[in-house]
């Protein structure tokens, strides 16, 4: 017996991009060679073919961005982290869900949408990510009715992505199968030990 699809609905997605990536020593991540391919150019590959609408949330590097997909700023210039970055997501989106991805996640799950639609319900606000030992707040689906809630959180100082989440109707979906979705490449270091598991063909 077949398991019923999950309803179809149109889906805007936005890279968050706009971090100040200190850890890599402050360049810029999405421009970050992988293999020969920037971090970005990983993340569209596998973003593009679940998703209706591709925006790109940058602080710098805009035009060099925009080549790719159309480029939104956060609403203020100091780098108040990924829930600024949604806020201008859910502003400029097109489609009433919004999915948001980390521009430095080369190995996102090609099912991720799928996944996530799949725990949609009428009540659901936000769906996100879970790795199988922590919530992966940077992979999140939300809707766009949620502006509101998150200019109001932003302008009260609020700035942890996952105290914001904690006010809404939230799903969490598992992703404990696939160990590479959500590996962070937050160092020179893990960068090259990642690419190093590449290029073996050792990665999901």
């Amino acid at each position: 017996m077949s398991m019923p699809q999950p309803p179809a609905f149109p889906v805007s997605a936005v890279i968050l991009a706009g971090g100040r990536a200190t850890r890599m020593g402050g360049d810029d991540k999405g421009w970050v060679p992988l293999a020969g391919t920037p971090l970005i150019e990983h993340v569209l590959q596998r973003l593009r073919p679940q998703v209706d609408e591709v925006l790109i949330n940058a602080n710098r590097s805009e035009d060099r961005y925009r080549q790719l997909a159309p480029v939104i700023r956060d609403q203020h210039a100091d780098f108040q982290g990924p829930l600024a970055g949604m806020l201008a997501g859910l502003a400029a989106a097109r489609h009433d869900w919004v999915l948001f991805v980390p521009c430095d996640g080369p190995a996102l799950p090609r099912d991720l949408m799928a996944r996530f639609r799949a725990a949609v319900t009428p009540d659901t606000e936000l769906v996100v990510a879970h790795d199988g030992e922590h919530l992966q707040p940077v992979v999140a689906l939300l809707r766009r009715a949620l502006l509101p809630s998150l200019r109001q959180a932003l302008a009260e100082g609020e700035r942890k992505t996952g105290a914001w989440f904690a006010r809404h109707r939230m799903a969490v979906v598992p992703f404990a199968d696939a160990p590479d979705a959500f590996v962070n490449l937050n160092s020179p270091d893990e960068l090259a030990a990642y690419e190093a598991r590449l290029l073996a063909g050792e990665t999901s």
